[in-house]
């Protein structure tokens, strides 16, 4: 065996000794995960056979309902069950027929990038109504259908849930009058209800995000990226009003995301006399040179009396007292329309998975439950509570609790609303700093740079952290173009109004380069800290960010200017940093290569039988080839993480001849990471599929490359940003005031005082850079333990592989563990 390697000081495993470090990580995270309860259970290929899977969309449409449904369909399909589309929600239900056909594997092939849902959603009155519900149950015991997958908002989860309660006295009276046999009514004893909420408005409690939230906030920041640019050009002021009767999620966070000055939501009414509040604000604003102002009002956005607000009604108060250009958009059905994201896809085959798995564990007495999304894991939520809770939110809105509907939403809506309240509210105190926010030199300094390739998203966490450090009275200074504008004086104040606009760029407008701090020589930037007297240095930025912040915390013992507060936010396409699940930048960089893959599938649409091998970037990380596969519907993704061999590719060849001829699917997709392997690169694999495919499909191959860097940052990604940094800001002052000796100098040594800030499952987490070493691999730049691993089977199922054994992502929770959690 190979001897271990030294680089830098950090011992580094050799590739097999790392692999199987990974596989062991999993193997007790799998070990760990199963001592908790039916989570970590592994369910075989055909362990349902003879079970039965009705899944159905009610209420308003949502995108991402389609991935979700042909999730449910191909995780049944690969459990054994039978799995029947029932279309137009209960409607179908109740008229049976047609409405009730059994799904197939090619049935639910090509839907998964379409928008609204492809099996038809109705409200329907007969539902409501015992006969009604009768005739439904009919319906599925006609089909032996006694497991229901539930896609849609509270009202339809709540009648499902009441059908599941009545369905043993349904079956009685139907028995008695001779409308199924005894047979059927033993068969179908028992009836199994799993929720997934379809809801562009977010605003089902026990759960982070519902599907199609995301694209209808990549809807409303389009809308306004494009607004603002017309109304810049005319310093015009535009009230756009989005959706969200009940409430405000989609308002607030399309107001953080698009830095937008004023936003009116249900949950948070505008104090009395706000007219004349916004009106000085905007006037402020366009005093020190804003050329456009941004208004977002939810559709049920209301006063402290409880009285409407509408668009209109702020048009006229700007316009009368302001004398404002200003204009009325309302975006209306445009949010519900498009293409889903490939968050919403990715969700939505999660959830949809999971909801199948849910069914298969419900034993009698098991409550109905809803998959839902806690951070980044995957928790099942007794469905009622879930029910309760949201309408409790109304219920206080209603009696204008406003403070409790807030916390009724949760941490992450609080959070939310924090943020916005400190970066729109809140300006520099003016006996410390003139109009523009520039500061008058009092106050600590701290320093902010990025380190590493440009990723969308740092742009908002430097804005972010720039104006909430001057509110507390901080001088920060930008440090461009990485270690180079340290060292050679490219150091800047940065004021209020320097970083306004940021939000919406990619890229880093304050410069990056990849380099670690010890080409530049450590002793050489400690002495330019030293000289800038920096108090606390935030690092954005991917793996070289993370590996300079660990060298500058372990040459604390030679240097005093490293003992301050060191923050890494993780921010990299790749997401290869350790101590994080998600780094910014991913989220986009995921959206542009699923975009470009539904590209280059439809331009074969008039190309019968072609197979597409598409490179993704990532160094040695598989994320962005094994989550945009997903997102993507791919066949197969090669990563550097799973060993490619020539069996592998020869029988994923072999299994796209037999779809395409015996199952007539007309497209392919591999995707590959571009250090998957050197010998089998994509030329080998474009070569190997075309001579292998002859006289069955033809393949063609694309290098993606810096695309995947490039657009404009996803709300994602501009949300993430902003809140990841004010919490690192608070983590920083938190530390520079206790650390503080009386020589006025901060100095800390702890571990805890040099840190990574990732969400880890359900929490924001701060971890020690040199404890993250421990699970590094240095040479690979990669975590040795990546969650998204898991995730793996599921892709390779969903393509319809005969996995071994696939590993339930769900623990169970309550609605409080959810809504306590400090999620983003």
């Amino acid at each position: 065996m190979a001897m271990p390697m030294e680089t830098e000081g950090v011992v580094i495993r050799n590739d097999r000794e790392r692999i199987h470090s990974v596989r062991d990580s999993m193997s007790r995270k799998d070990s760990i995960m199963t001592e908790r309860g039916r989570e970590g259970q592994e369910l075989a290929w055909g362990s349902g056979t003879g079970k039965s899977i009705g899944v159905f969309t009610s209420g308003g449409d949502s995108q991402g309902m389609n991935s979700s449904v042909r999730a449910v369909v191909r995780m049944g399909a690969y459990l054994g069950c039978k799995v029947f589309y029932i279309k137009e929600g209960y409607q179908g239900m109740v008229d049976g027929g047609d409405n009730i056909v059994e799904a197939t594997w090619a049935s639910s092939s090509g839907i998964m990038q379409r928008g609204g849902t492809v099996i038809g959603s109705a409200r329907c009155q007969d539902f409501r109504e015992r006969g009604g519900r009768m005739k439904a149950a009919e319906n599925l015991v006609n089909n032996n259908i006694t497991n229901l997958v539930v896609i849609g908002g509270d009202g339809s989860l709540t009648g499902a849930n009441l059908f599941r309660q009545e369905w043993a006295e349904l079956l009685d009276d139907l028995l008695k009058s001779g409308r199924i046999s005894q047979q059927q009514r033993t068969d179908c004893t028992q009836l199994n209800i799993v929720g997934l909420v379809g809801s562009i408005d977010n605003d089902f409690c026990g759960t982070d995000m519902t599907i199609g939230a995301d694209t209808a906030l990549h809807r409303i920041v389009e809308a306004v990226d494009c607004i603002a640019t017309t109304a810049s050009s005319h310093q015009r002021c535009f009230v756009l009003e989005v959706m969200g009767r009940h409430c405000g999620y989609l308002a607030l966070v399309g107001a953080l995301a698009t830095e937008a000055d004023w936003v009116f939501i249900p949950e948070w009414p505008p104090e009395e006399g706000w007219e004349e509040t916004l009106c000085k604000k905007l006037a402020a604003e366009r005093a020190i040179g804003q050329r456009l102002n941004i208004i977002l009002i939810a559709e049920g956005a209301i006063d402290k009396k409880g009285n409407p607000i509408s668009a209109d009604m702020v048009k006229k108060v700007i316009t009368e007292r302001l004398k404002y250009d200003t204009r009325v958009t309302v975006l209306g059905h445009v949010q519900r329309g498009g293409k889903p994201t490939a968050f919403d896809r990715i969700l939505g085959a999660r959830m949809g998975a999971e909801a199948v798995l849910a069914l298969m564990d419900a034993e009698p007495g098991t409550p109905a439950c809803v998959c839902s999304l806690d951070g980044n894991q995957t928790v099942r939520v007794p469905l009622m509570e879930c029910v309760e809770r949201t309408q409790a939110v109304q219920k206080a809105m209603n009696e204008k609790k406003f403070e409790e509907a807030v916390r009724l939403r949760g941490k992450s809506f609080q959070n939310n609303l924090t943020t916005y309240r400190m970066l729109s509210k809140l300006r520099p105190p003016k006996d410390k700093f003139d109009p523009s926010g520039a500061t008058s030199g009092s106050g600590k300094k701290l320093g902010v740079m990025c380190i590493g390739a440009p990723a969308c998203g740092s742009n908002a966490a430097i804005r972010s952290f720039v104006r909430l450090a001057l509110t507390k009275n901080y001088t920060v200074l930008g440090f461009h173009d990485s270690f180079d504008g340290l060292l050679y004086g490219n150091v800047k104040p940065m004021s209020w109004t320097d970083v306004h606009g940021w939000s919406a760029y990619g890229g880093s407008l304050l410069g990056t380069k990849k380099c670690v701090g010890s080409k530049y020589g450590l002793d050489k930037i400690a002495e330019k800290l030293k000289e800038y007297d920096i108090s606390g240095l935030l690092i954005i930025g991917g793996f070289e960010a993370y590996h300079s912040a660990l060298q500058m915390a372990e040459a604390r013992n030679q240097f005093e200017a490293f003992c301050i507060p060191i923050v890494v936010i993780p921010c990299t396409i790749s997401n290869n940093v350790p101590g994080t699940d998600f780094s910014l930048g991913a989220d986009t960089a995921i959206n542009e290569i699923t975009d470009i893959c539904d590209r280059i599938k439809q331009s074969a649409l008039g190309t019968k039988r072609r197979v597409f091998v598409v490179e993704t970037m990532g160094g040695y990380c598989g994320y962005l080839a094994t989550m945009s596969g997903l997102a993507g519907g791919a066949d197969a993704a090669y990563i550097f993480e799973e060993e490619v061999n020539i069996t592998k590719l020869r029988d994923d060849v072999f299994h796209l001849k037999d779809k395409i001829v015996n199952l007539g699917v007309q497209r392919g997709l591999i995707l590959r990471n571009e250090n998957a392997n050197s010998n089998y690169t994509t030329d080998f694999i474009e070569k190997l599929f075309s001579e292998e495919g002859k006289g069955v499909f033809t393949c063609r191959k694309n290098v993606l490359g810096h695309m995947q860097q490039g657009g404009m940052p996803s709300p994602f990604d501009r949300n993430f940003g902003t809140k990841m940094a004010a919490k690192a800001l608070q983590y920083m002052a938190d530390i520079v005031t206790h650390s503080t000796n009386a020589a006025g100098k901060v100095v800390n040594k702890d571990p805890t005082s040099a840190v990574l800030l990732g969400m880890q499952r359900r929490h924001l987490t701060f971890s020690p850079v040199e404890e993250l070493k421990k699970t590094t691999d240095f040479v690979h730049r990669i975590p040795t333990d990546q969650w998204w691993l898991n995730l793996r089977p599921l892709l390779r199922i969903l393509a319809k592989h005969r996995e071994k054994a696939y590993q339930t992502e769900g623990v169970m929770a309550g609605v409080d563990d959810v809504e306590d959690e400090d999620n983003i």
